[in-house]
């Protein structure tokens, strides 16, 4: 895990200035101003993103405190260094069922507007680069609430990610709550 974080940390660091050398076909600095990393991740065979600029810390999945009365797919919440995270399982956001976490699964902090919460996912796989271009509109051919959170498709390296719309991952639909309203 700490390799990972390092190598967040130097892709924030580099990604507005020099090039992170992920992924990158050409190396001027014009080309990395206009492509977007985002730190991708597995939730069983199926590959997610998140932008990298939104990701604080990657951390191994430890005991969290569960708390009354949330959606089923917030985990419960995390003590980190004094902030409280609240944990979402996005197996479960997505529609799949709860994650039986263990210790090879991680929690990727995520900062949404003005708070930090944190994104449980089985592993973590790279920090991928693609030009804005690239990126091609979730398909609206059914209602799926997976994919109200996406806020894209990319394809890397012959990989399907999809890109997560992070605001809209903590709202809730209608249908969940008889009414829209977003996790506290």
């Amino acid at each position: 895990m700490q390799t990972m974080n390092q190598t967040v940390a130097t892709a924030q660091d580099t990604s507005t200035g020099s090039n992170a050398g992920h992924h990158e076909k050409s190396g001027s600095k014009a080309d990395l101003a206009s492509s977007v990393q985002f730190v991708s991740f597995a939730i069983g065979d199926d590959q997610y993103g998140v932008d990298i600029m939104a990701v604080r810390e990657i951390k191994g999945w430890s005991d969290i405190t569960h708390l009354p009365k949330q959606p089923e797919y917030v985990r419960g919440v995390l003590n980190l260094r004094g902030v409280i995270v609240p944990i979402v399982d996005l197996r479960c956001r997505f529609g799949q069922g709860l994650t039986e976490a263990a210790t090879l699964h991680v929690v990727i902090i995520v900062q949404i507007a003005n708070r930090q919460v944190g994104l449980l996912a089985d592993r973590v796989l790279d920090i991928v680069s693609f030009e804005p271009s690239q990126m091609q509109p979730v398909p609206k051919v059914a209602k799926s609430a997976r994919a109200d959170f996406l806020s894209g498709l990319v394809t890397v390296d012959n990989v399907m990610v999809a890109l997560i719309d992070l605001p809209n991952l903590l709202t809730e639909s209608p249908d969940e709550t008889g009414e829209s309203s977003a996790v506290h």
